[in-house]
């Protein structure tokens, strides 16, 4: 039986400048930087929450192909790969503190059915929310609009 989730992965071309992002701007800690000689095994992992960690994936071999990870760095590129989503206590002071450090927002903190959020992407174009979990409530016709793709 599963009984949770440990590492996740986001696909990252530089390592090194992954670190200076999670760890030196969103405060994750290294759980584990392992030179393994084929591959560089690289964990991140949020100081209260350390067993769930982040893999810092370099899109290339043992797991992908030459050609599919050209093909992945593309994707990640044009920020196709999917969204991870953090949390926080204080959307809106992490917001402030995040962009004291230099995160660049594509989503200032707005109030939503399932609390505050906000999003911001990597510094290789993966998208990241960051919510703060407040009682839900019923989704209204604003938020509806809002969501919905600009038909123009």
């Amino acid at each position: 039986m599963i009984n949770g989730i440990s590492i996740h992965s986001i696909y990252v071309p530089d390592q090194d400048a992954a670190l200076d992002f999670y760890v030196g701007k969103l405060g994750f800690t290294v759980s584990a930087d392992v030179d393994m000689g084929f591959m560089r095994w690289l964990t991140i992992a949020p100081p209260e929450q350390p067993d769930r960690e982040i893999l810092l994936a370099v899109p290339g071999p043992p797991a992908l192909s030459d050609e599919i990870a050209a093909q992945v760095r593309d994707l990640l590129a044009h920020g196709a790969l999917g969204t991870t989503i953090l949390s926080t206590d204080d959307c809106r002071a992490t917001h402030a503190d995040l962009v004291a450090k230099g995160v660049v927002f594509t989503q200032d903190p707005q109030v939503q059915p399932y609390g505050i959020d906000c999003a911001f992407t990597d510094p290789f174009g993966n998208n990241i929310r960051m919510t703060e979990r407040t009682d839900e409530r019923e989704v209204t016709d604003a938020d509806i609009a809002r969501w919905a793709p600009d038909e123009s």
